[in-house]
C-alpha cells in the first residue's frame, strides 16, 4: 500500500452514502418531496423516507423516520396534500398502502387497504381520487386448489395479474376517521375483516381483462385512462404491449391502433387531444428507443424529428412542451420538447448526470438529481441544491476520474472512466482492474464513486489503477454501437476490453504483469469469459455471471433477451451458445477466479456459478465460490455488499499485490 496521507472512503462508508430518487415538485413550484434512502447496519436493511423541501422556510425535513418508510411521493394537483406509500400491516404481513399528510394534519392518514402491496399511484387532475395499480384478490379456484392439494403452479399458465383502481379521496378519509376513533384491537379487526370499507372507497378498473399493467396516465378532465398492458405478467412478454384508452363514465375500453413496441412512459397533451409514448424505433430491442405522437381524434401518428442518436424517454406534458429524457455518451440530461421537434435543454449536457427529472404543468419549475465530475449527486429545485451529500467527502480524497478512448481491431471506439489515485505519477507504471458494468445497455460513468459492488475507490487506494469500460451494447453512444455486440456477446466484449487494456500498457501506463477484471451480472459474464477464453489476467471475480449460454437460456426469466442478442434459440442455432459461452473454453482457463451469486437469482440463475465453479476446480484452477443465502440478482441488504466488497478487495490485493490473505476473515 502506497506512503499516503489519502484518507479515501472505506467500504462502510461507500455503502452508507445516502441515495436519492422519486422526486415530485408541487406546482406553485415552492415545495419539493424526494425519497432518501440510506444504510441501517444494525437491521442490515435501507430504509427509505420521503423528505420535503419547503421554499417558504427554506428548510427540509423527513416525513417518516426510522422504521416507519415512505416512498413514492406525490402532490396532490392543488399542492395541499402530499401523497406517499407506507408498508402497513396487513393481517401478519405487511403491504404497501397510500397515505396522505395535510398542511394541517401533524400525522399521516392511511387511505387505501388493497389486498396487495400497491405498485405505483396518480393523483386524478381534479384532485378528487388517486389512481393505482396492484395486484388483483387471488382467483377463487387458486385458493380452493391451495386450501385443498397445497402450493403448485402450472408453468406460464398460472398467472397473478395486476390491474388498475381509483381510490376515492372523500370517502377514504371518512373511512380512516371512523377506523382511527375506534379501539386499536377494533381498529385492525375492522381494517382486516370489513370487505366494504375497502369497497366503499376503491373502484376496480381493469380486474375483468387479463392484462397486465404497465405504464398509464389521467386525462386532464379525469374521465379518461391511457394505459399500456402486455397479455400475461412474464417478462418475456413485455415486448408484447397494446395501448389501450378506457373511458371513466362509460366504462368503454378501446385498444388504439399503435404500435406494440412499447418501452416506457405513456402521457396524454396537456388538452388532452393526444397522448405520446416512448416505442422501440424497429422491432429490435437494441434500435432506438424514440418520441410518438397519437392524435386521439385522428388516429394520426407523427415523430418529432430529433437529432437524438439514442433512446427518449418522456416525462411530462406540459404547456411548453414535452418535458423528455436522454443519454449522451456518459451524460444524462432533460429538456423540452414540442411537437414540431424544438428542443431547449435545461441544462448544459457536458459532464452532468441527470436523474428523477420532474416538472410543474406551466414549465415554470423544475427539479431533479444531480452529479458530476466533480459534485456527488444532489436534489435540486430550480438548479438550487436542495441537500448536502457533498458534506460526506469533506477531508476524503477521491480518485481522479477522466474519459479516455481506444480504438478496436474491428474499428469501433470504445470509451472507459479511467480512475486514478490522487497522487498519480504519469511516471510510474500502475497495477490496473477493470471493472465491468452489466447491462449490457449500463454505462459507466465519471461521478464520485458510489458502487456497492466494486471496490473502486479500495482498488485506488491500493495503487491500481481502474478501468471501467464501456463496451459495445452499453447505452449512450448510439443504435449501431448498441447493436454492434449482436450475435457477438463474449467475442467482441473481449475485443473492447483487451484492446483497452493494450492502450494502457501501450502508453506505459499499466502494468502487463498485474491486470485483473471484475464484473456483475452482464459484467460477470465478460469476466467469466475472460477467465476462460484468456490468460491475460492475474485475478478474476465473477458476480452474478452467465457462464453457458444453453444453462442460461433454460433457466432464465429473461429468454428473449438470450434470443435477441444470440439471434436464435439453442436448438435452431447451437453454434452461436457454444462459441460465446465461457464452458466452452474451460480446458484453457488459468486464471484464480472468485464467483459470487444469489441463491434465488432469477436473471442469472445460480446453475451458471456452479458449472463454471466445477469447470474450473476439475481443470485445477484456483477458485472460490461464495453464495448468497436468499439473493437476488442484487442485494438490498448492506452487509451483504459490505462482504461482496472486501472479498473482491482481498481477492485481487492478494493474487495481485501479492499480500497475504487473513484466514481468519470472517467475510
Amino acid at each position: 500500500m502506497p506512503n499516503s496521507p489519502a484518507n479515501y472512503l472505506t467500504i462502510e462508508e461507500i455503502i452508507a452514502l445516502p441515495t436519492f430518487q422519486d422526486v415530485a415538485i408541487s406546482e406553485d413550484g415552492q415545495r419539493v418531496a424526494y425519497v432518501r434512502q440510506a444504510a441501517d447496519w444494525d437491521k442490515n436493511t435501507y430504509p427509505q423516507h420521503v423528505w420535503v423541501y419547503d421554499k417558504h422556510i427554506d428548510k427540509s425535513y423527513p416525513i417518516t423516520i426510522g422504521e416507519n418508510e415512505s416512498m413514492q411521493p406525490c402532490w396532490s394537483p392543488d399542492g395541499q396534500i402530499l401523497a406517499f406509500l407506507s408498508p402497513a400491516c396487513k393481517g401478519d404481513k405487511k403491504t404497501k398502502q397510500i397515505f396522505i399528510q395535510t398542511d394541517q394534519e401533524t400525522t399521516a392518514i392511511q387511505l387505501s387497504h388493497a389486498d396487495h402491496s400497491i405498485d405505483h399511484f396518480k393523483w386524478a387532475p381534479n384532485g378528487k381520487g388517486l389512481f393505482y395499480i396492484a395486484k388483483r384478490p387471488e382467483s377463487e379456484k387458486l385458493k380452493r386448489r391451495s386450501e385443498m392439494y397445497g402450493e403448485f403452479s402450472y408453468m406460464d399458465q398460472d398467472f397473478h395479474y395486476n390491474a388498475l383502481y381509483f381510490l376515492d379521496l372523500d370517502k377514504a378519509k371518512q373511512n380512516a376517521k371512523v377506523l382511527d376513533k375506534l379501539p386499536k384491537d377494533l381498529r385492525k379487526a375492522a381494517d382486516e375483516n370489513d370487505k366494504d370499507n375497502k369497497d366503499k372507497v376503491s373502484t376496480p378498473l381493469t380486474e375483468s381483462m387479463n392484462r397486465q399493467i404497465y405504464h398509464y396516465d389521467i386525462s386532464p378532465d379525469s374521465g379518461k385512462i391511457i394505459f399500456n398492458s402486455a397479455p400475461t405478467p412474464r417478462l418475456t412478454d413485455i415486448l408484447n404491449q397494446e395501448t389501450y384508452l378506457l373511458d371513466l363514465k362509460t366504462n368503454e375500453c378501446v385498444k388504439l391502433d399503435i404500435t406494440p413496441l412499447q418501452a416506457g412512459p405513456v402521457l396524454f397533451s396537456y388538452d388532452g387531444s393526444k397522448i405520446c409514448y416512448s416505442r422501440y424505433r424497429k422491432e429490435k430491442i437494441s434500435t432506438n428507443i424514440i418520441l410518438e405522437i397519437y392524435d386521439l381524434k385522428s388516429k394520426q401518428t407523427k415523430q418529432p424529428v430529433l437529432d437524438i442518436d439514442e433512446n427518449v424517454f418522456p416525462v411530462r406534458w406540459t404547456e411548453n412542451g414535452i418535458l423528455v429524457t436522454w443519454q449522451e455518451r456518459t451524460n444524462y440530461t432533460t429538456g423540452l420538447i414540442t411537437e414540431d421537434g424544438t428542443l431547449t435543454p435545461l441544462a448544459d449536457p457536458v459532464d452532468i448526470v441527470i436523474t428523477s427529472p420532474v416538472i410543474t404543468s406551466d414549465g415554470k419549475h423544475t427539479a431533479y438529481v444531480k452529479a458530476t465530475s466533480q459534485a456527488a449527486a444532489e436534489v435540486y429545485l430550480d438548479n438550487n441544491r436542495l441537500t448536502k451529500q457533498y458534506q460526506l467527502y469533506e477531508g476524503k480524497t477521491k480518485s481522479k476520474k477522466e474519459i479516455i478512448s481506444w480504438q478496436t481491431e474491428d474499428g469501433l471506439e470504445i470509451e472507459g472512466v479511467l480512475s486514478k489515485p490522487a497522487d498519480y505519477d504519469a511516471a510510474k507504471i500502475y497495477p490496473l482492474v477493470l471493472a465491468v458494468h452489466g447491462g449490457p445497455t449500463g454505462t459507466s460513468i465519471a461521478t464520485p464513486t458510489t458502487n456497492r459492488y466494486q471496490p473502486i475507490e479500495q482498488f485506488v487506494e491500493k495503487g491500481f489503477l481502474v478501468l471501467e469500460p464501456n463496451y459495445r451494447g452499453s447505452a449512450g453512444y448510439g443504435e449501431a454501437f448498441r447493436t454492434a455486440n449482436l450475435r457477438k456477446l463474449g467475442l467482441g466484449d473481449y475485443e473492447d476490453i483487451i484492446s483497452g487494456v493494450n492502450f494502457l500498457v501501450d502508453s506505459k501506463i499499466a502494468d502487463p504483469e498485474k491486470i485483473g477484471i471484475l464484473g456483475w451480472s452482464q459484467g460477470g459474464y465478460i469476466s467469466a469469459f475472460c477467465a476462460t477464453y484468456s490468460n491475460r489476467f492475474k485475478a478474476i471475480s465473477v458476480g452474478a455471471g452467465i457462464s453457458n449460454w444453453m444453462t442460461y437460456y433454460v433457466n432464465t426469466d429473461i429468454t428473449h433477451f438470450t434470443r435477441y442478442y444470440l439471434g436464435d434459440t439453442p436448438w435452431n442455432d447451437e453454434e452461436i451458445y457454444r462459441k460465446t459461452s465461457p464452458m466452452t473454453y474451460i480446458n484453457n482457463a488459468s486464471t484464480p477466479t472468485l464467483i459470487q451469486h444469489g441463491e434465488k437469482d432469477p436473471r442469472v440463475p445460480v446453475p451458471n456459478a456452479y458449472e463454471l465453479y466445477r469447470g474450473l476446480k476439475d481443470v485445477g484452477i484456483e477458485t472460490e465460490l461464495v453464495i448468497f443465502k436468499d439473493m437476488l440478482h442484487g442485494t438490498d441488504k448492506p452487509g451483504i455488499h459490505r462482504a461482496i466488497l472486501k472479498q473482491n478487495l482481498d481477492w485481487f490485493a492478494h493474487h495481485i499485490l501479492e499480500e497475504q490473505l487473513d484466514e481468519d476473515r470472517v467475510y
